[in-house]
């Protein structure tokens, strides 16, 4: 079966990236020919605008890169997408009319912050407007929607749930999305693992063997997204409890507070440093979805800052599921020395790990072939 993933855009989220390339991993392991769209927008001018002003919300910052800026900060991802994920041409257009000459058979949404509105320009995109009329496999794999708020307009609401009711299957990754498919939406859905959770940790250290990534030498794995002087606080706390180096895998400077005269400063590392410091790591420290799984994924202790910014439904879903809440830390005081020391016991987490993979890879094979 020829086979198109839609996700949010590949540049330079580790977590996005790798689980774009795990989904199209297990896919062909399937026996599946996969593509994942390389969607590259033509944006009005008022939704520019309106993007730049949530960016600089967000972000906090007063610069937003460019398009050939955006490039030079990725120069060191790219070469991942490249090398191992396989991409359609870039779609320019919102019509979709690229997509006809690959005849694909079946297009599958999913995973990441597909279904938030704030990350999805043409949204029902996402709920593959364009594929009506075709007769083509219309999936959801562990879409998103972010956070447990329902975020979309009225007329988004009325216009995304008539989509979502066109679809073969749906499965989201948080607990939430369970519920707000049924009271939005009026479809029922799925609990399932993000992608990337759906491959081993030999699959990974697989890729850093072949880039031959060396060691760093730190061991406390340190990736944190918003950075606050809270959060520096917890990061030199532990360390110094534990007596080991962090260990950063992330830009020296952020390019929304600093701006082009320090680019070279805003690139970020090759994907396979990010993944060489989970497998270095003696203990990590977090306030990322994805930098707690891969801490599960290789049965690293660690600690997750809450992040609200960039919605906690996925980190209390995730970590509810693995039995392993008690790591979530919302300040300073909740660090304790107790937490730090006493031995985490994966066991009854990889037990979930293997029993929620069956169940996916079961969800995959059986809506591909309805």
């Amino acid at each position: 079966m020829r086979i198109c993933i839609l996700t949010q855009p590949l540049h330079t989220n580790y977590g996005g990236l790798l689980q774009a390339y795990a989904l199209q991993v297990v896919l062909k392991r399937m026996g599946h020919e996969v593509w994942t769209e390389d969607r590259k927008w033509k944006r009005p001018l008022i939704v520019k605008v309106k993007q730049l002003i949530a960016r600089m919300i967000k972000y906090k910052g007063l610069y937003y890169p460019t398009d050939r800026q955006e490039q030079s900060i990725a120069q060191k991802t790219i070469p991942f997408i490249r090398k191992y994920i396989t991409t359609t041409e870039p779609i320019l257009s919102n019509t979709k009319k690229e997509f006809h000459k690959y005849h694909f058979d079946a297009y599958i949404v999913g995973s990441d912050q597909v279904w938030r509105p704030i990350y999805s320009y043409c949204l029902s995109n996402y709920f593959l407007d364009f594929t009506i009329g075709q007769h083509v496999k219309r999936i959801a794999y562990a879409a998103s929607f972010g956070t447990s708020d329902w975020e979309f307009t009225g007329k988004q609401t009325k216009k995304c749930a008539a989509l979502a009711k066109q679809f073969d299957a749906i499965s989201v990754r948080e607990d939430c999305g369970v519920f707000l498919c049924k009271k939005y939406l009026g479809v029922n859905a799925i609990h399932l693992l993000d992608p990337t959770m759906l491959l081993n940790k030999e699959d990974y250290i697989r890729l850093v063997e072949q880039e031959r990534t060396p060691a760093s030498g730190k061991k406390l794995m340190t990736y944190v997204l918003d950075q606050s002087e809270e959060k520096k606080a917890i990061v030199q706390k532990v360390s110094q409890a534990l007596g080991i180096s962090p260990n950063v895998v992330m830009p020296a400077m952020s390019f929304s507070q600093v701006g082009k005269k320090y680019i070279n400063q805003c690139v970020f590392p090759p994907v396979t440093d990010w993944l060489r410091g989970f497998i270095d790591a003696e203990y990590v420290i977090t306030d990322s979805f994805h930098g707690t799984v891969f801490s599960i994924l290789f049965n690293k202790p660690f600690v997750v800052m809450a992040n609200n910014a960039r919605g906690m439904a996925r980190l209390t879903s995730l970590l509810k599921k693995f039995e392993l809440e008690e790591r979530l830390v919302y300040s300073l005081e909740d660090v304790t020395v107790k937490m730090l020391y006493v031995p985490m016991n994966f066991e009854k987490a990889n037990q979930v790990l293997d029993m929620e993979r069956e169940k996916a890879k079961s969800f995959l094979t059986e809506s591909l072939n309805i």
